[in-house]
């Protein structure tokens, strides 16, 4: 949330800027946007008529219901927002009159895309009623278009749902076609039915199926009683001594003729006996005796001669008393006999022509199947057909005002002015405005702005504690806006011919010039800020704080102080430290330049060193540093100096045991940014404390980072010291030190 504060209140504005600049491009766009009308309807879907194949195995139209799912209502958007159906529009209302307010022409595509864009449909809270929303900067357009898109919607609806005037050519030919192949197979059927003599197939099966059943039954029967006569009469033969025929005719082919004579043996004693009978109650020349008498003449004489052609069948003539033995009519017996025999010999006959009946029709039973089904399937065929022609037909000319599953539930409305697609498009350039303005912030601040900012952003990328955060005095806090510059500020300086910055316009530290010392150098008493004093004593008591907690009592104490890059006011910050150290008046303090080479002044207090650093540790001869109560100012580099040695760091190493035997409690290092070429991380392992001078919004995290590791693969003990920090957080809101 701190770093989110940082950010808001440090590009404030940028961000009020560009707010500004949304609110009045929203107020711009509000005044001059012409004025837009609106016209809505609502229309209800009850349910959707989905005649889904035209093939009559699908059955009649299927009745959806919208509550099954999003994607019904979902088509009927897509169909009311479609293109044909804004061309349809166009056409009907007139494209000249839709765009007479924008811009006028005759274009049709101009039209259509004028209705897209106007046009809204939405669907409140997913029910099943449908919000149409027409807008058009013409009021007088708005609720005819709005009228005739709804027109031409449901008739569109019923073309695709129900295949409404589209489908009659097709049922026409189908029942035409399926028609003529009815009647082809009716005939076929009939002509089979006829061949195999059937009227309803399973009624004939059936009646044979009886038949057949009812003769072999009738068969048996006679078969059995014809079987029980024989016996009998073969039993009366054998009483009476009679012949039977199968002993009296031996000759192939003399059955008939003895069964022949037999026959009309008996025939000839029936008959007698009725004469005799007859003769009882009436005379000889009654016509009932003379009939008689002459069918026993006739009797007698075919017998006779069949005797004379065959002398053998005069054996098979019974006698009457012998015939008749045992109470048994053999004549009647054989009488049966005949007739049991012929019986038979029917019922045989009758049921081999209800078997072949029978096999006729069985054979002809998958044929006749098969045409049923057939005509079974075509004629369902022709009943669709037809009823869907005939539907077809009643619902065209019921017309759209007769759709039963969609109702108009809002007539379009009179025009009204419509604020709300304004208000998106105001609404939008604002938030953009004042969002961009964020964004904006966030993307200078996390982004492209990869500066180490505050004192807790020191500890968390670096690890190393931060002793001091000084405060940017020259900054005022106001809303003005600065030059561009990679860190927001227009605060970097122009830099020299030999590529360093000029000296920082900080006033030198020091007393008024009457305290100045006998022999001191000119314009060293110049006033210091005092605005900043209260923080480099602060830094003083931290450092002081540190070395007592650690127990370092030995003298003196080095202390280093340097930077990642030039210009972080290292010089200020060290000569501000060596001020407040003497001023406790414990001790003498020695600020050492190691900037500049031996005759240069010092960027800070004005006038050169007065000596160097071998000079200022020989106790005989402290006054050429003299610049106030107990502060001595010198410089590293005496080049005149034989006895030491050139290279800076042997030369450090060769006074290290002279800095331990002076009179000197603090000896500030003011050194040398770090950097690839820079001797600091090698002069840092000799100091007890090492201050990093960090500049606000200026020295980089990474810069930063590498800096830090390659004193501590040094050795050396490493604190942080924040200068030039800018707090933009209200006091209210800030949490830091």
């Amino acid at each position: 949330m701190e770093d989110t504060y940082y950010t808001f209140f440090r590009h404030k504005g940028k961000i009020l800027l560009l707010s500004a600049a949304g609110i009045i491009t929203a107020v711009v766009l509000f005044l001059t946007t012409p004025p837009v009308y609106t016209s809505e309807a609502k229309i209800l879907i009850r349910y959707v008529m989905e005649n889904k194949s035209m093939g009559p195995k699908v059955g009649d139209s299927q009745v959806t219901s919208p509550d099954r799912g999003e994607n019904i209502i979902n088509s009927e958007v897509e169909i009311l927002t479609s293109r044909d159906l804004a061309l349809q529009v166009a056409d009907a209302v007139g494209v000249e009159k839709i765009l007479a307010q924008a811009g006028g022409g005759t274009n049709r595509q101009a039209a259509i895309g004028l209705i897209r864009r106007g046009l809204k449909v939405e669907v409140p809270n997913k029910g099943n009623v449908i919000l149409i929303q027409f807008s058009h900067p013409d009021p007088t357009m708005t609720q005819p278009v709005l009228l005739e898109l709804i027109d031409v919607y449901l008739k569109r609806h019923r073309e695709i749902h129900e295949g409404i005037g589209v489908l009659d050519d097709f049922f026409s030919r189908q029942a035409d076609q399926v028609r003529a192949k009815l009647v082809q197979t009716e005939e076929q059927l009939k002509k089979l039915r006829t061949d195999a003599k059937v009227v309803v197939l399973e009624d004939t099966k059936k009646a044979y199926m009886g038949d057949i059943s009812r003769i072999q039954e009738s068969l048996l029967a006679a078969e059995a009683e014809m079987a029980e006569h024989k016996a009998v009469v073969e039993e009366l033969q054998k009483r009476s001594g009679i012949v039977s025929t199968n002993e009296a005719v031996a000759e192939p082919g003399a059955a008939d003729t003895t069964a022949r004579y037999q026959d009309l043996s008996v025939q000839l004693e029936l008959y007698q006996k009725r004469r005799q009978e007859l003769l009882v109650q009436f005379t000889e020349d009654h016509p009932l005796a003379k009939q008689l008498q002459s069918q026993i003449t006739s009797i007698e004489a075919q017998k006779k001669k069949m005797e004379t052609d065959n002398p053998r069948l005069a054996v098979l003539n019974p006698s009457p008393a012998k015939l008749n033995a045992g109470g048994l009519d053999y004549a009647t017996e054989v009488t049966r006999v005949n007739a049991l025999v012929a019986k038979v010999k029917v019922l045989t006959e009758q049921l081999d022509r209800s078997r072949a009946d029978a096999i006729r029709v069985v054979e002809a039973e998958p044929g006749i199947m098969q045409l049923q089904r057939k005509r079974d399937g075509e004629e369902a065929n022709y009943r669709y057909y037809s009823s869907a022609l005939e539907q077809s037909r009643v619902d065209e000319s019921l017309g759209t005002g007769k759709i039963t599953n969609i109702s108009l539930v809002q007539t379009p409305s009179p025009p009204f002015r419509d604020t709300k697609s304004l208000f998106k498009p105001v609404v939008g350039v604002l938030i953009g405005g004042i969002l961009g303005g964020l964004a904006l912030a966030f993307i200078l601040d996390r982004v492209l702005d990869a500066s180490v900012k505050r004192g807790s952003e020191v500890e968390r990328h670096t690890g190393v504690p931060i002793f001091l955060s000084i405060p940017d005095t020259t900054w005022k806090g106001g809303f003005h806006l600065p030059k561009f510059s990679r860190n927001g500020h227009a605060r970097s300086p122009a830099k020299t011919r030999n590529g360093a910055p000029p000296p920082l316009p900080e006033p030198a530290l020091g007393l008024e010039s009457g305290d100045a010392p006998p022999g001191a150098a000119p314009g060293v008493g110049t006033a210091a800020r005092p605005a900043l004093q209260p923080y480099y004593d602060a830094l003083r008591d931290r450092l002081m704080t540190y070395f007592e907690v650690r127990n370092m009592t030995h003298k003196p104490k080095l202390v280093g102080v340097t930077s990642c890059h030039r210009g972080a006011g290292v010089s200020t910050v060290a000569a501000g430290l060596a001020d407040s150290l003497s001023g406790t008046g414990d001790g003498n303090v020695l600020l050492v330049d190691m900037h500049g080479e031996h005759g240069e002044a010092h960027p800070v207090h004005g006038p050169r060193p007065g000596c160097g650093l071998s000079e200022a540790l020989d106790l005989d001869k402290p006054e050429n540093a003299f610049v106030q109560e107990k502060l001595y100012l010198v410089s590293v580099h005496e080049p005149k100096n034989r006895e030491l040695p050139r290279v800076l760091p042997k030369r450090f190493a060769h006074l290290i045991p002279r800095m331990k035997a002076s009179d000197y409690d603090y000896i500030i290092f003011d050194m040398p940014p770090v950097n690839q070429t820079s001797v600091t991380p090698r002069l840092s392992a000799y100091m007890d404390m090492v201050l990093m001078v960090v500049e606000s919004e200026k020295t980089g995290q990474e810069i930063l980072q590498r800096v830090t590791r390659l004193l501590r693969d040094s050795g050396a003990t490493t604190a942080a010291v924040l200068n030039r920090n800018r707090r933009y957080i209200p006091e209210k809101l800030s949490q830091e030190l």
